[in-house]
């Protein structure tokens, strides 16, 4: 099930550049300059998250990545809300997770997509995000693998939308989770081999 398409085609490319453009704003990158980690793409796997960020060894740095990471979803969701319909506001969630994973600035190679992901369920629908945030932290206390932590609660996201009453939602989750699980190949390689890093490790 997905929201019924009552904003105008033109309205609609607005919320989705908008939607983009705040999600492809590296914050990583940009926090990692500020606290003199060095350029985030040449540490650890290359990725520009909070998980990347965190191999450098700098906590602090890594949590701001977080927040803000998830904050820039959170945001194209809330501001569509404040103005548009349910069509806008999915489709601006959608392109700012879009825009992480694809940043135009970084041609395009861009971050998974997880704090991101969880910002903007958080901000679609609370319950919701917050039980995709639960299943994460409870698989990384558990196995202390962020890449599993991450396929996990973007797995379980479509069924938590259906059993919290979003139905609405289901559709998006699905999508966002298949590209998640897209996003993760290596991860998943690894993971099979039993060589993915933990945690924290540098």
């Amino acid at each position: 099930m997905i929201p019924e398409i009552v904003t105008p085609s033109l309205a609609l490319l607005a919320w989705a550049i908008t939607g983009y453009i705040l999600g492809s704003i590296p914050f990583g990158i940009v926090i990692a300059r500020i606290f003199g980690l060095g350029d985030l793409r040449q540490v650890g796997s290359g990725n520009i998250g909070a998980t990347n960020v965190l191999r450098t060894g700098n906590k602090t740095a890594a949590a701001l990545t977080l927040i803000l990471d998830s904050g820039k979803g959170a945001a194209a969701v809330l501001i569509a809300r404040s103005l548009a319909a349910e069509d806008a506001v999915q489709l601006a969630g959608v392109a700012a997770f879009l825009g992480h994973c694809f940043p135009i600035w970084l041609k395009f190679k861009g971050g998974k997509g997880v704090a991101t992901f969880l910002g903007l369920l958080l901000a679609y629908f609370f319950p919701l995000g917050l039980a995709a945030c639960a299943t994460w932290l409870a698989t990384a206390v558990i196995l202390r693998i962020s890449s599993l932590s991450a396929l996990t609660a973007a797995l379980l996201a479509p069924v938590w939308a259906g059993l919290l009453g979003v139905p609405q939602a289901i559709a998006m989750c699905v999508a966002l989770a298949t590209l998640i699980f897209i996003r993760h190949r290596p991860n998943i390689d690894r993971l099979v081999a039993g060589t993915e890093p933990k945690i924290g490790k540098k």
